[in-house]
């Protein structure tokens, strides 16, 4: 069973999928569109992402404020899982996703990535982080 991470942003989305075991996270890659309302490609791009690994489950971050409130970029997260569900016809989980791509860019500064690289990469980065917290909630409650 394997499961793919998103973190859906503005002009991007960041791709992750776990190992089949649903052990670990490793990065796909970073779909980038013109418009953040032109979607139909990147709908189409994860469909294709879905079927080539047999994803089950997909997991959207949510972009939760820090007091927990729902913001602006969460409602189009949320209205983004409506298409992911009527395009895949997968279950769409969302995970909160509070301080992944900070933690992404940090990674990457202490991995001695530069600065003007690390934009390149901090999508399917922070894809890697809402999909391995997913797991790892999941390896400590296997009733889920």
């Amino acid at each position: 069973m394997r499961i793919m991470g998103l973190d859906f942003g503005s002009k991007t989305v960041g791709v992750a999928v776990s190992d089949p075991l649903g052990l670990t996270a490793q990065g796909v890659e970073i779909i980038r569109r013109k418009s953040e309302n032109k979607l139909r490609q990147t709908l189409a791009r994860i469909k294709e992402l879905v079927d080539q690994y047999e994803v089950e489950t997909i997991v959207l971050g949510l972009p939760k404020h820090m007091n927990n409130d729902i913001g602006e970029r969460a409602g189009k997260s949320l209205e983004f899982r409506e298409m992911l569900e009527k395009r895949t016809g997968l279950r769409v989980v969302m995970w909160d996703e509070r301080l992944t791509t900070v933690e992404a860019d940090r990674t990457m500064m202490e991995a001695g990535i530069r600065r003007e690289n690390r934009k390149e990469y901090v999508d399917m980065l922070a894809a890697v982080f809402i999909l391995q917290g997913y797991l790892d909630y999941l390896a400590m409650n296997p009733q889920e």
